[in-house]
């Protein structure tokens, strides 16, 4: 690996799997103590399958989920499913990082009684209310709450001195200015079209991604969780009329050296 760490995009899609894409899912890569550790941003619809891609899904040390929306959070399901059933035998547990409630809402989710759940394959733990840190062998992160319907959470992740933002799904908020500042690459939701009668506090245009870039100072903008419904070179054209830094779209497969 070339580069401290390495983010794949497993799932990029907006709301909902897409004709091109699963839902929100990003495998980070990093190297400590002579292994590599992986770790994924959220685990939306469609996400786990489209993961045997790119690495083994029972090599994964964690799940770090941005909130409790289905095209965040559902394949979780199938995941406890393949850790609990695998013809080589029940799987170890891992850290499953996300809101409060994340536990009883996957319990739900599968429609398992609440105990034990999913709690013998999954370490449930919470972020807190406004956030908190997570170390993850050489994954340092800050998660941060953003304005969205649920509670949610940016994720700033450092592995050997690179730093990659995660907007999760969130409107412009000072929250995400200030966890975004210097960050290496910039992974933010362009869900919502400029001119547009868009609700407040709920997603970002590819205007809003690009003035947030331009704020934080930022090396490298990538949006994503663009809906199927919109054209994401429109979310592209608006993000560059904000910000003369580099941006790209994200695309299932894709992967970047932070």
């Amino acid at each position: 690996m070339s580069h401290p760490m390495r983010m794949t995009v497993v799932g990029c899609s907006g709301s909902y799997p897409g004709p091109e894409s699963p839902a929100s899912c990003y495998l980070l890569e990093a190297e400590e103590h002579g292994r590599t550790w992986r770790i994924l941003l959220d685990l939306g619809n469609g996400a786990l399958g489209q993961l045997h891609h790119y690495a083994d899904p029972l090599g994964i040390d964690a799940v770090l989920l941005s909130h409790l929306h289905a095209d965040h959070c559902l394949d979780l399901c199938g995941y406890y499913v393949m850790r609990k059933y695998h013809p080589t035998g029940a799987q170890p547990r891992i850290p499953v990082w996300g809101p409060a409630g994340t536990a009883e809402r996957m319990a739900r989710a599968y429609d398992l009684p609440l105990e034990p759940g999913m709690t013998e394959e999954f370490d449930f733990r919470s972020y807190g209310d406004d956030g908190g840190v997570v170390q993850v062998g050489p994954f340092h992160v800050e998660a941060r709450r953003v304005v969205h319907p649920v509670a949610a959470y940016a994720l700033r992740v450092t592995a050997g001195g690179r730093t990659l933002v995660y907007s999760g799904d969130t409107g412009p908020c000072p929250q995400l200015d200030e966890v975004a500042v210097g960050a290496d690459l910039l992974l933010a939701e362009a869900s919502f079209r400029s001119g547009d009668d868009n609700p407040p506090e709920l997603h970002m245009t590819g205007a809003d991604c690009g003035r947030t870039a331009s704020r934080a100072g930022a090396g490298r903008l990538v949006l994503t969780h663009v809906p199927p419904w919109h054209e994401p070179a429109d979310a592209e054209a608006e993000a560059r009329a904000e910000w003369s830094g580099p941006v790209e779209l994200a695309r299932a497969g894709a992967t970047y050296d932070v």
